[in-house]
Formats: C-alpha cells, structure tokens, sequence
C-alpha cells in the first residue's frame, strides 16, 4: 500500500511540475491533481495498452514517435474525466505527458517497488574474482 501512494505522490509531482510549466495546463484545486493522478495511473494501467495495441502499425511506421502522442491522448482523457483539471489542446497534452514522464522516471529513481526510499551503494571494483 504504501508503495503505491508513493507512486501516487510521483505521478501528483509530474503533473505538478507540467502544470508549472506549461501554460496549456492547469488544474483548479490540490484535490482535482489528487484525483488526476489517481486517474491517470488507472488509465496507463487499462486504457492505455488497448490504444498502443490499437495504433501499433502507425507507431512501427513513425518508429515509436506516436507514443507520445498516445501518452498525450491518455493525459487528454483524464483531463476530460476530472472537472478542474484543463489541457488547452493536444500539443499541451503531449508535452505535459513527456514532463510527466520525465519527472516519475527521475523520481522513480530512488524509490524502490515497495515505496522505500533506496540509496546508492558504491561498489569498488578490485583484480579479484568474486563468486556470487
């Protein structure tokens, strides 16, 4: 559980920062990004693989470029779902999608699958062989 209000709280960050950032975004209350980000981990976990499997030969075609567009389309539903959140067009979408991306990956980073905050191990590399 607590893993998962992490990851929460990562993708509330992204759209946070997108919502900054971009002029095109914007959301009207701290509980309409809350409900956002709840959304959209529900639609990237459901909807979101249906549209890949449906746009698979245009994205083979564009060389995977139009998964952006997919991730931007995805951001547009919750947008359209959630009253307070606004997305001025499909460009906006696209580019806060990329920043929200963007940011989970970097916050992802240095959370484990169990919500935990990981540090990095520095590991000497010697001549001797070690036998794990």
């Amino acid at each position: 559980m607590r893993g998962f209000l992490v990851r929460l709280l990562i993708i509330a960050l992204g759209l946070w920062v997108a919502d900054q950032l971009l002029a095109g975004i914007g959301f009207d209350s701290t509980g309409a990004l809350i409900v956002s980000a709840l959304l959209l981990g529900v639609v990237n976990a459901v909807i979101r693989p249906i549209i890949l499997i449906l746009t698979l030969p245009l994205t083979v075609l564009t060389l995977g470029l139009f998964i952006l567009i997919v991730n931007g389309i995805s951001l547009g539903l919750v947008a359209w779902l959630v009253p307070g959140f606004h997305i001025a067009g499909l460009w906006s979408a696209t580019v806060g999608a990329i920043i929200v991306g963007l940011t989970s990956w970097a916050a992802s980073a240095f959370v484990g699958g169990s919500g935990r905050i990981e540090r990095l191990k520095r590991v000497e590399v010697t001549g001797r062989r070690i036998d794990a």
